[in-house]
């Protein structure tokens, strides 16, 4: 396959993703809103938004990473999806994926929020440093559970090639890490609500308390870049997670199916309880979901038979 075919194929695979994401996005306003008693927006209020912010300018400017920071973020996120193997054994969407593109996953992951760190923080609204401060410690302690299931998961299939580990999921859900790793499963998916910001840990974005966080200045294209990454990096965080752990997808379908109940695990928590403070949030991941990621460890290499 030439290049250029390649970087056709991945083109068509990452805007597929975004409409997915932003799809979702409109879902999940809706779904909130009706458990909150309102009618809420249309599904499709997503797309409406970023047509709506990038059609507008704006002279606010505070310097050139001001302007950078929504090109990292957007950048991390289309980063990560570009080395995930979207569909197991198709050439349209299966990216750049290569030997170790999962230790590059997990490095874009953090890419692109400390990229939008170093932009909003050198914004002059208040709120931004404050909600970098409250992104990057809760990023540093849910990262921690999520690391440890992806080493279990290293371990137990020994491949840093995400292909490789889907490869070795075939055959039946007896196979998906989901039953053969267990804990690990559990670590990554609570590791997953603080990745997703979902209630009770929405403590970034804080609408009702700090007025969106890190983005509060970003209005505009630069709104409009943040409104697109936020699709694209929520359906790459899916992908990844159904590659590693539910056996990946061999059709659209069964990806769309895959990774819309993964998301809804984490809409359905944020549904049922409040926004924790800062330190709960940052002494919870660093309790439980660690220790249970450490089990994984142990388990797969002592009792679960790493291959």
């Amino acid at each position: 396959m030439s290049i250029w075919t390649k970087v056709l194929y991945a083109f068509v695979s990452v805007s597929v993703a975004t409409v997915y994401g932003l799809t979702l996005s409109g879902i999940v306003r809706k779904l909130y809103a009706r458990v909150h008693g309102r009618f809420g927006p249309p599904v499709w209020q997503p797309f409406l938004d970023i047509i709506q912010t990038y059609s507008r300018r704006v002279a606010v400017s505070h310097g050139n990473m001001f302007f950078l920071g929504p090109v990292f973020r957007l950048a991390g996120g289309l980063g990560t999806y570009l080395f995930i193997p979207v569909i197991f054994g198709s050439a349209l969407f299966s990216n750049f994926s290569m030997a170790g593109d999962l230790l590059l996953v997990m490095y874009f992951v953090f890419f692109g929020q400390l990229g939008m760190a170093l932009g909003a923080g050198q914004g002059g609204h208040p709120y931004s440093p404050l909600g970098i401060a409250r992104g990057l410690s809760q990023m540093s302690a849910f990262e921690v559970p999520f690391s440890l299931a992806v080493i279990a998961v290293a371990i137990q299939y020994n491949s840093l090639n995400i292909t490789s580990i889907v490869a070795a999921q075939q055959g039946g859900f007896m196979h998906w890490t989901l039953l053969t790793n267990p804990l690990a499963v559990i670590a990554a998916m609570i590791s997953m609500l603080g990745m997703n910001m979902h209630a009770p840990f929405s403590i970034v974005l804080a609408p009702q308390e700090i007025p969106i966080g890190p983005p509060v200045e970003m209005n505009s294209s630069f709104l409009s870049l943040l409104q697109t990454n936020r699709g694209l990096f929520a359906a790459a965080k899916l992908v990844l997670f159904m590659n590693l752990f539910f056996g990946g997808a061999t059709t659209l379908v069964e990806m769309i199916l895959k990774t819309f109940f993964i998301y809804m695990f984490s809409v359905f928590v944020g549904a049922a309880y409040p926004r924790f403070r800062p330190e709960q949030s940052f002494r919870f991941f660093l309790k439980w979901p660690a220790f249970i990621g450490v089990l994984s460890i142990i388990y797969i290499t002592y009792l679960g038979g790493a291959s």
